[in-house]
């Protein structure tokens, strides 16, 4: 077998991408908070003014297509879904519940320390790993409302955001029409990040490794989860 033929079942395995977020947070600890905002977007959030929905649109799809926390949450959701028509339900339940509090926190004002807030979006993606897993019944006896988790850590999601748009003196005019283009952003870069974890789960599900390292893709997902969490209590101890 070819370095090649050996590299691209390697980059097609979903545990590859929690596996890059744990090296990613122990190598690069001052990049890992999930919901932070690049220095330049930050600037251009305070210094613009009015209604301006094509920027605002460009940094919620980038904001979607980068968030690590997202994109690991996404892909504990759609696993072990196989019918468009389930994915299309958690998905949209995961986009209802953070686009409501995205925008509604904002515009009330309402946050809550970052830290603690990320580290719920850890667990969420720790708990959707357990859930794959079909720990909750082993552990539990019972399943919790996959459905339920799903819209309730979506509204997390979103107030994790939120809390960290609200830390910057964005200008009140046009703010409504900026965070909707905002959010249109966020479901557009929702549905081309979805689109590559389909391509390369599909790719996956076609070849004998996927029953083979579909349980241990799942382990690192929820390891990659504990490790968000425990990153993000540290650092609310640390500097709060």
């Amino acid at each position: 077998m070819t370095f090649r033929q050996r590299l691209v079942p390697l980059f097609l395995s979903p545990w590859c991408v929690p596996t890059l977020a744990v090296l990613g947070l122990l190598l690069f600890p001052g990049e890992a908070f999930a919901h932070g905002v690049p220095e330049g977007d930050a600037g251009y959030i305070q210094a613009t003014s009015g209604v301006l929905p094509g920027p605002f649109a460009y940094l919620g799809a980038k904001h979607m297509v980068t968030g690590y926390d997202h994109l690991l949450f996404l892909l504990g959701i759609i696993f072990f879904l196989y019918r468009r028509k389930d994915i299309a339900l958690y998905v949209s339940l995961f986009a209802v519940g953070h686009s409501v509090t995205l925008i509604a926190g904002v515009l009330t004002g309402f946050s809550v320390s970052a830290y603690l807030i990320d580290a719920i979006i850890g667990l969420s993606v720790a708990y959707k790993a357990l859930d794959n897993l079909g720990a909750f019944r082993s552990w539990l006896g019972w399943q919790p409302d996959a459905r339920a988790a799903t819209l309730i850590f979506g509204l997390f999601h979103g107030l994790g955001l939120a809390t960290k748009i609200l830390e910057f003196d964005v200008a009140p005019d046009g703010l409504f029409a900026n965070l909707v283009a905002f959010n249109v952003g966020v479901e557009i870069g929702q549905i081309l990040a979805l689109s590559a974890i389909l391509i390369a789960m599909g790719a996956w599900r076609r070849t004998a490794s996927f029953s083979r390292y579909a349980y241990s893709a799942n382990v690192a997902l929820m390891s990659a989860g504990f490790v968000l969490t425990g990153y993000q209590l540290a650092g609310y101890l640390v500097y709060n």
